[in-house]
Parts: structure tokens; sequence; C-alpha cells
């Protein structure tokens, strides 16, 4: 294998073990949560606990490739602004699993979700000028937060005692 194939291959193992790492610092909050969300009154669109693992799997997987995408095409000094930003979306995901099912902040974890689809949607837009299909990859991530807010609202104010 010579240096640049290797290169490629930590780098993409890099950017796969950071997104997987926001994933598992947000699994260790919601470890319970599956048991939590059934004592919800939930809106009837609300989807089925089991679903969300496999979403966010797959999710994860299209963060760490989109990131990876980015920084083979240009580097991290040539592409810091957007990888950075990612990053920091990353820390804001993570947090949002903890404000609502560990220390169960209904409010607050309205309002970072909120906050993390401005940082989705801004890392789509950084990734898309220096590499469209890296900015591709994120959109079903947005998607899926775009409906995981609806829910957070929605569950939020079905359950004012629960949620404070």
């Amino acid at each position: 294998m010579d240096h640049s194939a290797r290169r490629q291959g930590i780098g993409l193992a890099g950017w796969l073990l950071g997104s997987f790492a926001a994933a598992a610092v947000g699994g260790v909050a919601s470890a319970n949560a599956g048991d939590f969300y059934q004592q919800f009154v939930r809106p009837g669109w609300a989807p089925p606990p089991w679903l969300f693992g496999p979403v966010w799997s797959v999710l994860y997987l299209l963060m760490g490739i989109a990131a990876f995408l980015v920084w083979r095409e240009r580097g991290w000094r040539g592409a810091r602004a957007a990888l950075t930003l990612f990053v920091v979306q990353l820390a804001a995901n993570a947090l949002w699993t903890w404000l609502f099912f560990a220390w169960r902040r209904g409010a607050l974890a309205f309002g970072e979700i909120l906050l993390l689809w401005v940082l989705i949607a801004a890392t789509i837009v950084a990734f898309w000028r220096v590499k469209p299909l890296a900015g591709a990859l994120l959109i079903p991530y947005l998607l899926w937060v775009s409906f995981a807010t609806a829910l957070t609202w929605a569950v939020w104010q079905m359950n004012p005692a629960v949620l404070g």
C-alpha cells in the first residue's frame, strides 16, 4: 500500500471514528431512551423506538464519509472552516440527546435542535462548495433533524410535566 492510499484509509477511519464518537457520547445519555420514550404521550406520527438506532447509524456513516470527502479534497488547512463547522454540529448533535433524555429539558432541547438545524444547513453549504457530493450526503441528515425538530416540539408540548 502506498503512502497516499494509507493516508486516505487513515483519514476515512478518522472521520468515521469522529462521527461515531459523537454518536457514542449521545448514546450514553440515551441508554434508557427507549423506555423513557415509551412513557411519553406522543403524536400519532411518531416513529417506533426501534427505528432511531438504524436511522442514526446510517446518518453518522454518511456524515463521516462527507467529512472525509471534504478533507480529502482540500485537507484540514484548505477546508478548515467547513470541517470546523462539521465538528461543531457534531458536538451540538451529541448535546441534544443529553438535554432531552438525560436532563429532560424540553425547552432547551427544542432551542438546541433549532441551532443544530442551522449548523447542519451551514455545513451542507460549506461542504457543497468544496465537494458537492459531500454536501449532498448530509441532506438526509438535515431532513431527519427537520422531522426530529417537529417531534421534539410535539413531545415537549404533550409532556410538560416530564420535560419541564
